[in-house]
């Protein structure tokens, strides 16, 4: 297994992993709530579309790849939280433009503008078990000290008692609660370390 900076060719495994990594239910969900009626299918192709954009927040240049013999097996997407309004914008452009969706309020913010955020950790489920989650997870922490200089921070349901783990075995720390689409999270981050 090695990882890589993914490359657009990704961009299918990408969207994949944003669906997986929110969860297929709660995607229905938000976008029900928004009068449109899909399939997680499709939400994955729109996904897709924005990995393979360079100004979105889940693009191939945000993300780092798990390979094994060439196949895509994890995906891991972060970005600088001060960053997060401009990247977010190709999602609400694609939304109202594929799917009339005019979002009359604004987002509540996942992240800030001082941490480096851990938007998508996916590892494909024939592949879980043997850490690809964590060597990626120390991967984009170890982007977030260098390129950004600012700790990691991510979000994970209060409910997911396994991912948390993994995260504080990491080195992850509680800091709070943030809403991620009126789902209340634990919000967690990585310290920077003088690297």
């Amino acid at each position: 297994m090695k990882i890589i900076p993914a490359k657009k060719e990704h961009a299918a495994e990408i969207g994949a992993a944003v669906v997986m990594a929110i969860t297929p239910e709660l995607v229905l969900e938000s976008f029900n709530h928004h009068g449109v009626d899909h399939s997680v299918e499709e939400y994955v192709e729109l996904f897709s579309r924005l990995a393979a954009r360079e100004d979105s927040q889940y693009s191939y240049l945000n993300a780092l790849v798990a390979l094994d013999e060439d196949k895509v097996i994890g995906v891991i997407v972060g970005y600088d939280g001060a960053k997060l309004a401009m990247l977010r914008q190709a999602f609400i452009d694609m939304a109202a433009q594929d799917y009339g969706i005019v979002f009359d309020k604004p987002f509540a913010d996942e992240t800030e503008p001082g941490e480096f955020y851990l938007d998508t950790l996916a590892v494909k489920p024939e592949a879980r078990g043997r850490g690809i989650g964590r060597a990626l997870l120390s991967a984009m922490v170890d982007r977030a000290h260098k390129e950004a200089g600012k700790p990691a921070g991510l979000l994970v349901d209060k409910k997911n008692d396994r991912a948390r783990r993994l995260y504080e075995a990491v080195g992850f720390i509680p800091v709070g609660d943030r809403l991620f689409i009126g789902e209340l999270m634990t919000h967690m981050q990585h310290p920077k370390s003088d690297m």
